[in-house]
């Protein structure tokens, strides 16, 4: 058993060895590149990044509610039925009487009235008519009041209902950590301007790659923190003793956003996410492709935070962290 752990044990090293080779060639791809993140952020350094955000969230739309059905719905005065037949009733009477004064009674030709002789309207009949008339009149009379009172409350229903859109409020705007940032910065630097900051990011980004790829910080010196020349520089001189080059072609940054802005201890500090897409690939100085690819182009996001004394002075990168 020792023989046999014996003899695998130094193919074990060689396969360690290999592997961490692998791992920090890919770790040390592009300045800043692989699946690190280095530098400084200042008291956010242990905290990721805030998310992009390349519009503001929409505000809650107003819905529209339709007007509620009034409470009452006026129904069809049923009047008419019973004027109609309080009319035929009335008027059957009327002619009965109107035959009988005129001769034409009935009971054998005998007058049932108090007019005696040839007849004539009665005390009776003339009570029934105003008893009908005067159910007639306060039938009509109901059913005015009934209507005109549901009209009413329609009406009162109707005002005191309050439309949506002004019963509604519009909740209130949250707070931008980003523009109070900027506004911040804005106070030690009037002229600040984020699009012209944002272009600085650019031009930054491939100066440092440049220098990277060449291995030499001498072109960007300025603009990067002390910290990140010493971590930039260790990574180059790795480079220069395993005699080898990272190769970076075809840099298309498509877009750059600031995430965050804020100031402490007196310090600006501004990350941006930055979104692009190269040809990485490392070769040896005599142009043997070692690692990446020469044809495939990668895409990456990164974040980039840059730092400087508050006040209209030079930026410098501070940290970049992997998105």
């Amino acid at each position: 058993m020792n023989r046999q752990i014996k003899r695998f044990f130094p193919l074990l090293l060689a396969a360690l060895f290999l592997s961490v080779s692998l791992i920090d060639t890919v770790a040390h791809a592009r300045a800043g590149g692989g699946s690190r993140s280095l530098g400084s952020r200042g008291t956010r350094s242990y905290s990721r990044p805030a998310s992009p955000i390349t519009q503001p969230p929409p505000s809650r739309p107003q819905q529209y509610i339709p007007p509620a059905p009034p409470i009452y719905q006026p129904q069809p005065a049923a009047g008419g039925f019973f004027r109609s037949m309080a009319g035929g009733i009335a008027g059957g009477l009327l002619g009965g009487m109107l035959f009988r004064s005129m001769g034409f009674g009935g009971m054998g030709g005998s007058g049932m009235g108090y007019g005696g002789g040839g007849g004539g309207i009665g005390l009776f009949e003339i009570l029934l008519l105003a008893g009908i008339a005067y159910l007639i009149y306060r039938f009509i009379k109901k059913s005015r009041e009934n209507s005109s009172d549901s009209s009413f409350a329609q009406n009162s229903y109707q005002s005191t209902v309050t439309p949506i859109s002004q019963g509604y409020q519009q909740p209130p705007a949250e707070v931008n950590d980003v523009e109070s940032g900027l506004a911040q910065i804005r106070q030690y630097d009037a002229y600040f301007d984020e699009n012209r900051f944002n272009d600085l990011i650019m031009d930054n980004f491939f100066k440092i790659q440049g220098a990277w790829m060449n291995r030499n910080l001498a072109t960007a010196y300025d603009i990067l923190t002390d910290e990140m020349r010493r971590i930039f520089q260790t990574d180059i001189d790795r480079l220069l003793r395993d005699k080898q080059i990272n190769r970076l072609e075809n840099i298309a940054v498509r877009k750059v956003e600031v995430v965050e802005a804020w100031q402490e201890s007196g310090q600006d500090f501004i990350t941006s996410l930055i979104y692009a897409n190269l040809l990485d690939y490392t070769t040896d100085e005599a142009g043997t492709i070692l690692s990446g690819s020469k044809s495939d182009p990668i895409k990456f996001e990164e974040y980039w935070t840059f730092t400087r004394p508050a006040g209209n002075n030079t930026w410098r990168l501070s940290a970049i962290d992997q998105k």
